[in-house]
């Protein structure tokens, strides 16, 4: 045989062995396995064409309590990615996670990704601890940040088919942002009341879009709900503070029959898992659009909610009071807002030449807190002044001592105290009668004593007038019980 057919011949079974070799790689099933519907749905909207990641939960579960199967291990097993939350969501993958990063697998943990938008838990114990909050999907813009960053992810593991992924990602990216312009138009300008969520699913979806929700029951299915926190709740729905209880659908609620019992209040379901939908592409934005709808339509409730009423005027429980302020104590110490939590909070507006309403008010305030007793304790008493022409610190110290040992005196220059007011909604105006002197003048103000819970947020409000045993009453029933 001459040399050139010998060449000829391992050339063609070289080029045979490549050509073999392409087919064996591109038949190898790229195994993508996802914990929740949410991640499995942008995924399967990047990969169509291929054959699509596997979910690893059923499709009507949640990762809270979850324990994995030996089929589910298995799955595992067999990955070349796996992609989920974190830590703070699926528990149950913590150890597999581990042992599939021993063995090279190419882990995704979503919450350590720099570039997605990442806020801390509301359930954090202090500043220092690391909770993160993992529903970062119910961000839209998160959810583009996302596609960008598991499209790239997809690239790397199988080049050969990055072409297709990119196709993939420019289609989904311009979906997803016009959902986001969708979702951002659709609340800009709607005119809803407050709502609660049961679970704390919503922080994201909050600062997106303005949704205003004032009052969580609970972190999760995992975390019990604290005796105190469902007090409260329950009779701030009772008393109308809210206009909508917000639940997730597949997410157990053993307090919920506590919560509602004789209480009338718009209940939405949202299903921030989409355990109620098919799995695949349009499950993310089906998931949005639907919890958006819930939201809207349990925000707009039409039913008429209580409102406590002052002399002067009325103010919806459903108002957002109180806020980021400074102040000056009667010892002239500047004070925040922060240095009044902990306790629960009774704050009157007033000033110290008030004739007759003021002192009332605050005798009465006084003498609640003195037939609380040991319970006493739990509160703290303020006295903001709306006159701080004349209010300074140092008359701020004598009058309040005429009062209860405990009451605060808070004065501030005037752009301070005007900033407090706007924030507790109250009203106030400098009256100067005729044929008086103009440094005899009164204010004219609202006279209702606003009780804070301990975490600073409005609870409810006394109107003028109410006696210190009818005061007494009210403060109890917000307390835990013994």
């Amino acid at each position: 045989m001459g040399l050139k057919i010998k060449q000829r011949l391992l050339l063609s079974l070289g080029l045979f062995l490549l050509a073999l070799c392409q087919v064996s790689v591109a038949d190898e099933r790229l195994h993508v396995v996802t914990t929740i519907k949410p991640l499995h749905s942008i995924l399967a909207g990047l990969m169509v064409g291929t054959e699509g990641p596997e979910l690893l939960l059923e499709e009507d579960a949640t990762p809270f309590g979850y324990q994995l199967s030996e089929e589910q291990k298995s799955k595992l097993s067999k990955a070349n990615m796996i992609v989920w939350v974190g830590p703070e969501l699926e528990k149950f993958l913590i150890e597999p996670v581990e042992n599939a990063t021993k063995a090279g697998v190419s882990v995704l943990t979503l919450l350590d990704n720099p570039e997605l938008k990442i806020l801390p838990s509301r359930w954090s114990k202090d500043e220092d601890d690391s909770e993160r909050d993992p529903f970062f999907w119910m961000d839209s813009r998160n959810t583009l940040i996302l596609v960008d960053e598991l499209s790239r992810a997809l690239m790397d593991v199988d080049t050969g088919r990055a072409h297709l992924y990119k196709r993939n990602r420019d289609q989904l990216l311009s979906r997803v942002a016009e959902l986001d312009r969708r979702l951002e138009y659709g609340y800009r300008g709607l005119k809803s009341g407050v709502g609660m969520a049961y679970f704390d699913t919503l922080q994201y979806f909050e600062q997106a879009y303005a949704l205003k929700i004032r009052g969580v029951m609970a972190q999760s299915p995992e975390q019990p709900v604290d005796a105190s926190q469902l007090l409260m709740s329950r009779v701030k729905l009772k008393e109308g503070y809210y206009a909508c209880l917000l639940t997730e659908r597949a997410m157990p609620m053993p307090e919920f029959p506590l919560l509602t019992e004789g209480v009338e209040i718009n209940i939405g379901v949202l299903d921030s898992f989409g355990t109620d939908l098919p799995a695949g592409p349009e499950l993310y934005f089906q998931l949005m659009q639907q919890n958006t709808d819930t939201i809207k339509k349990c925000l707009q409730y039409s039913g008429t909610a209580t409102q406590v009423a002052a002399v002067e005027d009325e103010l919806p429980l459903t108002a957002k009071i109180g806020g980021k302020f400074m102040l000056i104590d009667h010892n002239g110490k500047l004070v925040t807002e922060k240095d009044m939590l902990g306790k629960f909070q009774l704050i009157y507006f007033g000033y110290t030449f008030c004739p007759d309403i003021c002192p009332t008010s605050l005798q009465v305030m006084s003498l609640s807190l003195d037939m609380l007793g040991e319970q006493a304790s739990l509160f703290k008493p303020y006295f903001i002044t709306v006159d701080p022409e004349r209010d300074n610190a140092k008359v701020m110290k004598n009058y309040v001592q005429y009062f209860n040992k405990d009451l605060v005196g808070l004065t501030g220059t005037t752009a301070m105290v005007e900033r407090v007011a706007k924030q507790f909604k109250v009203r106030y105006e400098k009256v100067i009668e005729e044929d008086t002197d103009p440094d005899m003048y009164i204010m004219d103000h609202s006279a209702s004593v606003f009780l804070m819970a301990p975490n600073g947020e409005f609870i409810t409000k006394f109107a003028h007038g109410i006696s210190a045993k009818q005061m007494v009453e009210s403060l109890k029933s917000y307390l835990p019980k013994q």
